[in-house]
């Protein structure tokens, strides 16, 4: 349970937050179970603090520092997350529906099976963070940073991925039903068993990643690169390969 001092003086303001907590660097806070409906904590400094199963939902919380906070089980549901840092934070089991994180933070971030369906992560930068199971369906990831992310078996049906860096993340048995991935970089991503139906890839950039036993049917993959890419057993039916670079392509085994 939260420690109603810490509370108090959060809920006094920025400025008294942020004397105190530069004369009391060692002390643990614990603001766990609080609820914090729509309360503004714009700028606030959380690095660390203990949030587990906070109510943050409708929060005002741009540019908030959470870097290495517990957030487990908590709620941002339609939150303000614009610019804010969420470095090495655990948001496992997390509810960020419908959250604005535009040019947030999330890089190497623990959200396991939290749900980020709906939510706003335009220019975001989420590189080597765990997603394992993570739901992004609808979210806007447009142009966010990706990179060397695990998403293994995540939900990005629906999703914008429409120019995101996805150069080395893992996808594997990951759901990217009609995801719009136009110049995405896969570039030696993994999407080995990945759902790619009705997926739209043109001009993405996938070469030499790994596309085996992948569900490519009806894909739009007109102009993408995929030189070098392995596609053994991948379901390519009624794909849409008009100008694809396959050149050193592995297809043993693929469906065309």
């Amino acid at each position: 349970m939260a420690n109603q001092q810490h509370l108090n003086l959060l809920r006094s303001g920025a400025v008294t937050w942020i004397e105190w907590r530069n004369k009391n660097p060692h002390i643990e806070i614990d603001l766990s179970c609080a609820n914090l409906l729509g309360e503004n904590l714009r700028g606030a400094n959380l690095q660390g603090v203990n949030l587990n199963k906070v109510n943050l939902a409708h929060a005002l919380l741009v540019r908030t520092n959470f870097s290495h906070a517990n957030l487990s089980n908590a709620i941002f549901y339609q939150a303000k997350l614009i610019e804010a840092n969420l470095s090495k934070a655990n948001l496992s089991i997390a509810n960020l529906n419908g959250a604005i994180l535009t040019q947030a933070d999330l890089s190497f971030g623990n959200f396991i099976g939290a749900d980020l369906s709906g939510a706003n992560l335009e220019n975001a930068m989420i590189k080597d963070a765990n997603l394992i199971g993570t739901d992004f369906q609808n979210a806007n990831l447009k142009d966010a940073d990706l990179s060397a992310a695990q998403l293994i078996r995540s939900n990005l049906s629906f999703a914008n991925l429409i120019a995101v860096n996805l150069i080395t993340a893992n996808l594997s048995e990951a759901n990217l039903y009609e995801a719009e991935l136009m110049t995405a970089q896969l570039y030696q991503a993994n999407l080995h068993k990945a759902n790619l139906t009705k997926a739209h890839l043109g001009n993405a950039f996938l070469s030499k990643a790994n596309l085996t036993e992948a569900n490519l049917t009806e894909t739009d993959l007109s102009w993408a690169n995929l030189k070098g890419a392995n596609l053994v057993g991948a379901n390519l039916q009624g794909a849409n390969l008009r100008g694809a670079n396959l050149q050193g392509a592995n297809l043993k085994g693929t469906i065309l």
